[in-house]
């Protein structure tokens, strides 16, 4: 039977093992950290969770995280009305955004499909997507999901989704990062690669 802390410090060190990424070890760093911090800097903690589960929601036309709703991208009348960015979660929007390339607006699916952990299409923001698509302003919808099985599944099933519509669908190029060495390529992402090459 392994052993455990007593009560207050275990439970603080259960609770941060349960957030992703971190494990046993890590969460019984953080709760010792924190257990020899100055009390200011714990108090503050404490009250930016507070804060965030108080002030933080989900934006009703995108489903990107703002503390008003609309956010400040869907609310940017700069912003181009006609391209629509799908992507499966909140921090993909700032991924996006960090490259200053995107100047349209975004739709975040809140997942992807995956049949495994039972998240099929109903589980994710699909309705609310075709119902902004009903308007004639959109143009293009870029498809931005994770390139692993769950993210090409949902690609083909929006793809197949949006065809019949009027709407240009489109996805992400993928291939090669810079630096990377051919040797140590995977046989998918060479393939893409290849069907994505362009001019010199």
């Amino acid at each position: 039977m392994a052993l455990a802390y007593d009560g207050a410090i275990q439970r603080l060190i259960d609770a941060f093992a349960t957030l992703p990424g971190i494990g046993p070890k890590g969460a019984q760093r953080i709760a010792f950290y924190l257990l020899g911090a100055p009390d200011d800097e714990a108090q503050r903690l404490v009250e930016s969770i507070s804060e965030v589960k108080a002030k933080v929601r989900f934006c009703e036309v995108c489903g990107n995280v703002c503390e008003t709703s609309p956010c400040p991208i869907c609310a940017d009348p700069r912003r181009d009305r006609g391209i629509i960015c799908v992507v499966e979660e909140p921090k993909d929007v700032m991924s996006i955004e960090r490259t200053r390339e995107y100047r349209g607006l975004y739709h975040v699916l809140g997942g992807a499909i995956n049949p495994m952990a039972n998240v099929g299409p109903s589980d994710l923001a699909i309705a609310s997507l075709l119902k902004r698509l009903e308007t004639d302003e959109v143009k293009e919808v870029i498809v931005a999901l994770n390139p692993n099985i769950e993210g090409e599944a949902t690609t083909t099933y929006l793809s197949r989704l949006l065809t019949p519509l009027d709407v240009k669908v489109t996805r992400l190029a993928s291939g090669l990062p810079v630096g990377g060495d051919l040797e140590y390529a995977d046989e998918i992402t060479l393939s893409r690669a290849l069907q994505g090459r362009r001019p010199a």
